[in-house]
């Protein structure tokens, strides 16, 4: 079946009228900065819809293998960047899931800045979320979402909430966020992540509090699974 073009795929999401037909999974991009709310609207829908009807992949898990560097130089290098990611191998996994068959999604351990040696099978579901601060960067990955979402909040907020999280989760200093930040991730949000939100379908202002786009979402979501 051929894939819906932007206007349907608008009307998927921001009217009530007629549901949309599928015979294949639906894919999904979900992007923001970083301490967007991103993660926070994907699982929020994981969680809505099921594990049965959804597969959540995060684009970290797709971050180069590094086994061949030294810690210290994995540590400096810049994540934010589109050539921190493995396009090619997440194009290749996005393609078996769209023919029907399970990827195996890397694992990625951010205390040794590398993958691990575990994998992720991920078996194909309806629907396939990808997230991640660069999804809508890539045009070969982009050309694969039949939905493109970018989760948007004021700039402060989202360094906060990085720091907030890189400090309790990630056992960073204070001191290390701000000079990271500062450094390579606002460069990279104002080069490659904020301008990638002209492809995006659908806005979704205030990040992952926004309850009433993401029940919207939800709701014109579960009319498509109802007719899979």
């Amino acid at each position: 079946m051929e894939r819906p073009d932007t206007s349907t795929l608008r009307s998927l999401v921001l009217t009530y009228g007629g549901a949309m037909v599928s015979r294949r999974s639906f894919f999904i991009g979900v992007a923001g900065g970083s301490g967007s709310g991103k993660t926070t609207v994907a699982d929020r829908l994981a969680t809505m819809l099921g594990a049965e009807h959804l597969a959540l992949i995060p684009l970290d898990a797709y971050y180069v293998a590094r086994s061949d560097q030294a810690i210290e130089e994995r540590s400096q290098a810049n994540y934010d960047h589109p050539n921190a990611f493995d396009w090619e191998l997440l194009d290749t996994h996005l393609a078996l899931l769209g023919s029907g068959q399970p990827a195996p999604v890397p694992v990625y351990d951010y205390a040794v800045h590398d993958r691990s040696s575990d994998v992720d099978m991920v078996v194909p579901r309806s629907i396939v979320v990808l997230e991640g601060i660069l999804v809508l960067s890539e045009v070969r990955i982009r050309d694969r979402l039949d939905l493109k979402v970018f989760v948007d909040i004021d700039a402060d907020l989202r360094f906060i909430r990085r720091l907030e999280r890189d400090v309790a989760e990630r056992a960073r200093s204070p001191e290390s966020v701000v000079e990271q930040y500062l450094s390579t991730v606002r460069p990279s949000h104002l080069q490659f992540v904020e301008p990638s939100k002209r492809y995006a379908d659908v806005i979704v202002p205030h990040g992952g509090r926004n309850d009433a786009a993401i029940e919207l979402l939800v709701a014109r979501l579960r009319e498509l699974v109802a007719d899979l």
